[in-house]
């Protein structure tokens, strides 16, 4: 059966950081992309993060550069969010698609399977 389960998610000051986790099972996910969206409240899900574990190369949209990283190990792929600022709040959400990152991967009408997401609030 495939899986995506999110983890991680909480309350975090503005400046904290938190490590998501999309543990992943039922397929191989050498051959995947797993991508991290997220959607804030009476705002359309948009794409945060990429990462090819075919070539290993990972994408970031602009706003979160230099602040996210994407990884994996093993069949988790994390997502590391430093200096956080109160407009990343959102439920964030992993998703797979096969091959790697395509041009469009911060579209989500092109991922397949998605997990349930996990709640990031930040706030003081």
């Amino acid at each position: 059966q495939v899986q995506l389960v999110e983890s991680g998610g909480g309350l975090v000051q503005p400046g904290g950081s938190l490590r998501l986790s999309c543990a992943t099972s039922g397929f191989n996910l050498d051959h995947y992309a797993i991508g991290w969206f997220r959607q804030a409240p009476g705002q359309e899900r948009e794409g945060v993060s990429c990462f090819s574990s075919a070539d290993g190369n990972a994408y970031y949209v602009d706003s979160v550069k230099a602040r996210f990283t994407i990884s994996r190990a093993k069949s988790t792929v994390y997502l590391e969010m430093n200096s956080l600022k109160r407009e990343d709040t959102a439920v964030y959400y992993c998703a797979k698609e096969i091959g790697p990152c395509g041009d469009m991967w911060n579209t989500p009408i092109f991922w397949g399977t998605w997990g349930q997401g996990t709640q990031v609030t930040v706030s003081s």
